[in-house]
């Protein structure tokens, strides 16, 4: 691959480079916090996003290519499922965030309910991220946790509201 596509790629997989700023902060090599940051801007660019059924077809379309962008990141990387691949945060989320109503409860309990299963990997998740290998195995594992997040925001709203 050119150095030009090395880049983009890079870029795409890192949420433009924003992935590189809490190891930079923080001096470590795991639990940097690039997928908080991945997810914040994954978060801020959903007002930019279609809604409905639209959203929903563009996540269909977005996941193929996630999986092809962490792959080829990975690869560049050396690493499977390295911290600075920050796209597979992105189509997480906005699973958490399919077919739910953009209130401010729900946006805030689909991003909690999310980043705690990325971080706590409670089975399947961990079994997932650890033997699917590969741009599928570095997305899968965000996809699955964005579903369940998806479930318990629904479930949190039909308690409280």
């Amino acid at each position: 691959m050119s150095a030009a596509a090395n880049f983009a790629v890079r870029f795409l997989a890192s949420g433009g480079f924003v992935s590189y700023v809490p190891a930079r902060i923080t001096g470590f090599k795991k639990f940097t916090g690039s997928g908080m940051a991945g997810s914040l801007l994954a978060m801020a660019l959903v007002p930019f996003l279609p809604e409905g059924k639209n959203f929903a077809f563009f996540c269909l379309a977005f996941l193929p290519f996630s999986i092809w962008i962490a792959g080829r990141a990975s690869d560049i990387y050396g690493t499977h499922d390295d911290p600075r691949i920050v796209i597979d945060e992105f189509i997480g989320l906005w699973t958490a965030l399919l077919f739910l109503d953009r209130t401010p409860f729900n946006l805030a309990a689909a991003f909690i309910f999310f980043r705690a299963l990325d971080t706590l990997k409670p089975w399947p998740i961990k079994q997932l991220e650890t033997s699917v290998r590969g741009g599928f195995g570095i997305i899968i594992d965000d996809v699955l946790a964005g579903a369940e997040a998806n479930l318990l925001a629904r479930l949190a709203a039909f308690i409280f509201l």
